[in-house]
């Protein structure tokens, strides 16, 4: 049954490419050639084009204020997807929709809109779970499962034939453009995002078309085909909106007739046996550093191995546009240390070191009255950082057990003598460190030596290369070692010998024939690693789950009271009068106000008859308003407190704080007319 090329594209399963499709007709006459997108392609009626891959090549974006624009993947940018409203009818439409598989963005989370029952129980109403992968148990389709809130992660599995309304949960997560298209477009669905972070370069030529644009944005992606057509080696690009019908007739047809191009991410997951081999190249790589572009020069090379790659990522420490690398463990460069920054004492204990003491300066201010042992920090301060350790709170104990709360030994440096000193973990204060150390390091040397992230800058450039980019940062900051996909890459008279990474050498090559090696008394290849300058999308996406699994300091511990002090009654609310010749009525009576911080307000002694005494309003001294610090002011004692926590969050009644605050103000100006009775 023949279908037009765009509604082929919009029904097909991605995960059944390749498909073989004959063209049956069209607006074009039989035999013509065109140009589509630099490519001469012949689309004649009869003839058969094998559909290798789909892919999404450009957004079209719609705000909610009518603005319209086309976004390419590599669009500098990071955004947050929204929920779909809109819910999965059954496990197989969810299947169907969206790729699933063990990498972490190939598992959606769902919650179900009613009780599911499944062999293992009960999913409750509202209970989210995450889709790990497919599997076939008992001969029929399944999806793995696990409870998404669940500590055990509980493991289950459901039938594609589960029927019930399953909506997308929120996602917190940012993505780019490229993370969208590849991951979390749903088939025939549209994808609503927000702009979260802009990472558009200022001395960019052409402008951000979303800089003054603040909303959500509906993305339709814009589909293309790739495909390969007989007798011809290089990929066929194809718009889907092409006037043609086709018919699949991959039944029929042996695929082998046509060349197989592969991307290097498909040359990747070739087993091992498969290498060394000789690939020709069929498409070229746009952009590659000087030292890969023998790659662009050569009709074939040989791909020695695949492996995975150490790398260093690390970046340049200056204030605006940062510039991001990935560094080889081969660099032969050389750094010294530079002075680190700590913003809280807990970045302080992550620090540490078991080869060195850790010598820092204080830039901040700070005093707490809450902990034995512990003196105020002030600006000009030198420390020496040891060994953590506890200490009880200065405040008392609950029920007989002190209370411990994270705090930081170490030294503090007066004169020639050091004075051991503890610093609560929570301090949000601010360290510089002091340098003694004078020596030069390797990049091995800082990763497995010192604790990360690290400050470093280049004293030494790496000679084997022609222009060391990091030599030219005024400093850097080693952040983490990370593993990479790589290809080991040469010439086939092995003059050149590189180790190519996949996914950011965009190419596609023809694997024929297995290598037989170099001559006989040639020496092996030894591979060549370059130093990478990598963009802000890539640098969060490599940074993603190594910031994820950071976790946070220690929260400040609740303030604890001590038994005598007791907080006033709270103020009663102004009731409102019936009459406005008595605004005295909206005043609280005298005793609500007593405390330690506003003293009793003493009422007059007046002689009145009982009948007028009602209709008289009570004169007041004036008050003195005294300025106390917070700590000074008493706190009412909690007597049930059902929350185990060990943190305290209160919040103030605005309602009255307002109402204080304007019984201050009025007393206050009564208290300026001097030798006058102070009346209502």
């Amino acid at each position: 049954m023949s279908m037009t090329l765009d509604e082929f594209t919009r029904s097909v399963d991605p995960r059944c490419l390749p498909r073989i499709l004959q063209i049956q007709s069209g607006i074009y006459v039989q035999g013509s050639v065109y140009e589509m997108y630099g490519r001469e392609c012949c689309l004649s009626n009869g003839d058969l084009i094998k559909v290798i891959e789909i892919r999404i090549t450009r957004f079209i974006a719609k705000g909610s204020n009518g603005i319209t624009v086309d976004l390419p993947l590599d669009y500098p940018g990071l955004f947050r997807m929204v929920k779909d409203r809109q819910p999965y009818c059954s496990i197989q439409e969810i299947a169907e929709s969206l790729r699933i598989s063990s990498h972490r963005l190939n598992q959606p989370v769902f919650y179900t809109a009613g009780d599911l029952d499944h062999p293992d129980g009960t999913i409750k109403k509202g209970t989210s779970f995450r889709i790990t992968g497919l599997k076939m148990v008992e001969g029929h389709e399944c999806v793995n499962c696990e409870l998404a809130q669940s500590e055990l992660k509980r493991r289950f599995a459901l039938k594609l034939s589960v029927k019930g309304e399953f909506y997308e949960c929120d996602d917190s997560q940012f993505y780019t453009l490229k993370e969208l298209a590849e991951w979390k477009m749903s088939t025939g669905r549209t994808r609503t995002v927000t702009k979260v972070k802009s990472t558009h370069l200022k001395d960019d030529i052409l402008p951000d078309p979303l800089e003054d644009y603040k909303g959500e944005l509906t993305l339709t992606p814009v589909h293309e085909i790739q495909a390969i057509m007989k007798f011809r080696k290089d990929v066929v690009l194809i718009p889907p909106n092409l006037d043609v019908d086709v018919v699949d007739v991959t039944e029929q047809h042996d695929s082998a007739v046509f060349v197989q191009p592969l991307s290097l991410k498909d040359v990747f997951k070739k087993p091992m046996d498969t290498f060394p081999v000789v690939a020709e190249v069929i498409e070229k790589p746009w952009h590659v550093p000087e030292e890969l572009a023998f790659i662009c020069r050569s009709k074939q090379i040989v791909i020695q191995r695949a492996f995975e790659a150490k790398r260093v990522l690390a970046s340049e420490t200056r204030r605006g546009e940062q510039r991001r690398f990935l560094v080889p463990s081969s660099y032969k460069g050389r750094f010294k240390r530079r002075p680190r920054e700590f913003p809280t004492a807990y970045d302080l204990e992550r620090a540490q070191s078991s080869t060195e003491q850790l010598h820092v300066v204080a830039t901040r201010d700070f005093e707490s009255h809450y902990f034995q042992g512990q003196s105020p920090v002030q600006v000009g301060d030198q420390f020496l950082i040891k060994k953590k350790s506890t200490s009880s709170t200065a405040e008392g104990s609950e029920n007989g057990e002190d209370k411990m709360a994270d705090m930081l030994a170490c030294m503090k440096i007066e004169g020639k003598s050091h004075k051991d000193v503890q610093i609560p973990m929570y301090l949000d204060g601010g360290f510089v460190e002091v340098i003694h150390d004078k020596r030069q390091y390797t990049i091995g040397d800082i990763c497995h030596g010192f604790p990360l992230p690290f400050n470093v800058k280049v004293s030494v450039r790496d000679l084997a290369v022609k222009e060391d980019i990091l030599a030219a940062a005024s400093g850097l900051q080693v952040e983490e070692e990370i593993t990479d996909p790589h290809l080991l890459v040469s010439t086939l008279d092995l003059s050149e010998c590189w180790e190519v990474p996949v996914n950011r050498t965009k190419m596609t090559v023809q694997l024929q024939q297995k290598w037989d090696g170099p001559a006989t008394g040639a020496e092996q290849p030894v591979g060549h690693a370059v130093v990478e300058e990598i963009g802000e999308d890539c640098y969060y996406t490599l940074r993603r789950y190594t910031v994820a699994n950071l976790q946070p300091p220690p929260r400040p511990p609740k303030i604890k009271i001590k038994q005598h002090m007791v907080k006033p009654p709270r103020p009663n609310k102004p009731i409102p009068s019936s009459s406005p010749k008595s605004p005295h009525c909206n005043f609280p009576k005298p005793g609500s106000m007593t405390s330690d911080t506003f003293p009793r307000l003493k009422r007059n002694t007046i002689a009145v008859s009982s009948e007028r005494r009602s209709s008289i309003p009570p004169v007041f001294q004036p008050i003195t308003v005294a300025t106390v610090k917070s700590k000074d002011i008493p706190q009412e004692p909690e007597v049930d407190d059902l929350d185990d926590d060990s943190h305290e969050y209160e919040y103030i009644d605005e309602d009255e704080l307002e109402f204080i605050r304007k019984k201050v103000q009025e007393e206050v100006l009564r208290s300026t007319v001097k030798g006058k009775q102070n009346t209502f």
